[in-house]
């Protein structure tokens, strides 16, 4: 559809846009949309996280990947103890297993070594993954400590809902 202007074909937007308070409305509308854009994304992981448990309570399903298993080697008993209480009291994790010494073969500096080691299975929510990590390497005797996460594909439901409780949001 056009107009015709002094002579000329005129299309609709342009002839809106000549108009102050429709090129004022115009901006406040996209001003108003780039608000809710960025709103949208940093708010992101928490829609996210709120949509999850949203969906975990309606369907009484789990979703997977929200828990994770961490393995986290020690030279020792004594250092995995450490560690692992460390772990519990900044409430970083629900329950930490410690395993008996195990037999490790790995390679280091290009050779084939032969080890005893102490395995700790680190329960904890997902989104707590890098703040276990970031605390082991801080404080871990090996120079590049082991730090494996497994996402919990299902599991018991009052076990995840003890989870849940056991280790508190970001």
């Amino acid at each position: 559809m056009a107009f015709v202007a002094a002579g000329r074909m005129e299309w609709p937007l342009q002839r809106c846009l000549k108009e102050a308070g429709c090129l004022s409305a115009l901006r406040s509308a996209l001003l108003a949309s780039c608000l809710v854009l960025v709103l949208s994304v940093s708010m992101y992981p928490g829609l996210w996280s709120i949509g999850v448990r949203l969906h975990s309570t309606l369907t009484g399903s789990y979703v997977p990947g929200q828990h994770s298993v961490l393995l986290i080697n020690s030279p020792n008993q004594q250092a995995a103890r450490d560690i692992g209480r460390a772990i519990m009291e900044r409430r970083l994790a629900a329950s930490i297993n410690i395993l008996s010494r195990t037999s490790t073969m790995y390679y280091w500096k290009g050779e084939i070594q032969d080890a005893s080691e102490v395995v700790m299975l680190v329960k904890t929510k997902t989104s707590r993954i890098q703040q276990v990590v970031d605390y082991v390497r801080s404080v871990h005797p090996y120079a590049n400590p082991e730090v494996l996460s497994l996402p919990v594909e299902d599991g018991s439901p009052a076990y995840i809902k003890w989870m849940d409780e056991a280790v508190p949001d970001d």
